[in-house]
């Protein structure tokens, strides 16, 4: 066994992600059999001593039936509707499991704005630390009846991958209803299982498939996710739902990504992550040296133009000049005010305009 792998098994903060396929039967009606079947697994492996958050996806699908639609909704406002009324059967269902082992389902929903803004960021860790704690189940999902075209998650994956790094969890298992890995679609034969990915290298020549018509993620999502999750410094198990019991007992299924070295401190990760860009600034060849390759503050000096809308404090997306991000960071001054101080040297500026555009410590390459 790797040491990846290893890691994944003797993790004591375990993040499980469940897909809708994982929840579904393959004419995607909700399924309570399958869903306790994986509550099994994971009482299992909380039982052996690790805590376990759970993003469930599956409130759309367990929607569907309650409202007597004949499938999935393609439009928004009933697609909102069915996760009103779904996510009551989920986590209905979700507690029932869970009951039967005396534990305590909490329900925590998030949109994309909720880990994209600060405050409400930090408010999500708070929530989901203290229901550890107290040795609450926490069910974390997508607030589907508020969320939009716009800002999706997909299928709960990234979601699934900003929640483990939010909560500083050892691994990231993800579930769905493909067993791994494949450097094309196994459906179509000829494809070749990938059991471990060290880095992006490893994906050269790697087609992913998108979602089926029950969920909304698929394999460019998880594999997305995945990349995300261990760029951050969590290991990843991506495996088929049927083995659930073999993925969190021994991760010795499916795929598994190998992290970073170093793990990404939880503010620069939701500065290159979580945080929603507010604008973007454009720099010439001097500046995207020093942040880029010398890791260095951003002087004003190296603006070469400002667009959006923003204020001190928010994030900006650092740009070449042909448009390409190079960086993300946490911006010091309001673009108006940014806007008069482009070219000039620190010493031009007034006193309480010397500080650097975006400081080194707030800036993440890309």
């Amino acid at each position: 066994m790797s040491r990846h792998r290893d890691a994944i098994r003797t993790a004591r903060s375990v993040v499980v992600k469940i897909g809708t396929t994982a929840l579904t039967t393959p004419t995607g009606e909700f399924d309570r059999g399958r869903l306790e079947h994986l509550a099994d697994a994971i009482e299992a492996r909380m039982k052996s001593g690790s805590d376990v958050v759970i993003v469930s996806s599956g409130a759309i699908a367990a929607g569907i039936e309650p409202l007597r639609l004949s499938r999935r909704p393609t439009d928004l406002a009933t697609k909102q509707a069915a996760a009103s009324v779904g996510q009551v059967a989920l986590v209905n269902s979700w507690s029932a499991a869970f009951g039967r082992y005396q534990r305590t389902v909490g329900q925590v929903l998030l949109t994309a704005h909720d880990i994209s803004m600060r405050v409400q960021h930090t408010n999500a860790q708070r929530t989901l630390d203290r229901l550890r704690a107290l040795h609450a189940v926490a069910i974390v999902n997508e607030n589907d009846t508020v969320a939009t075209n716009e800002i999706r998650f997909g299928d709960n994956d990234r979601l699934s991958a900003l929640v483990a790094h939010l909560v500083g969890a050892d691994a990231l298992i993800l579930l769905s209803d493909v067993d791994g890995l494949y450097d094309s679609d196994p459906r179509k034969g000829n494809a070749h299982f990938i059991s471990e990915v060290a880095g992006p290298d490893d994906l050269e020549g790697v087609t992913a498939g998108r979602g089926s018509h029950l969920g909304t993620g698929g394999m460019v999502s998880k594999l997305s996710s995945a990349l995300l999750a261990a760029d951050a410094g969590v290991p990843v198990l991506l495996a088929a739902a049927s083995d659930a019991a073999a993925a969190l007992d021994g991760a010795s299924v499916g795929t598994v990504f190998a992290p970073r070295a170093e793990r990404m401190s939880a503010r620069r990760f939701w500065v290159r992550y979580a945080a929603e860009a507010a604008g973007a600034l454009t720099l010439d060849e001097g500046a995207i040296n020093a942040v880029v390759r010398q890791r260095r503050s951003l002087l004003p000096a190296g603006v070469t133009a400002v667009s959006g809308r923003f204020y001190g404090g928010d994030v900006v997306e650092l740009r070449a000049e042909d448009s390409t991000m190079v960086a993300r960071g946490v911006v010091a001054y309001d673009a108006a005010e940014l806007s008069t101080m482009l070219g000039r040297s620190t010493s031009d500026l007034p006193p309480e305009m010397r500080r650097p555009a975006v400081h080194a410590d707030d800036l993440v390459a890309v």
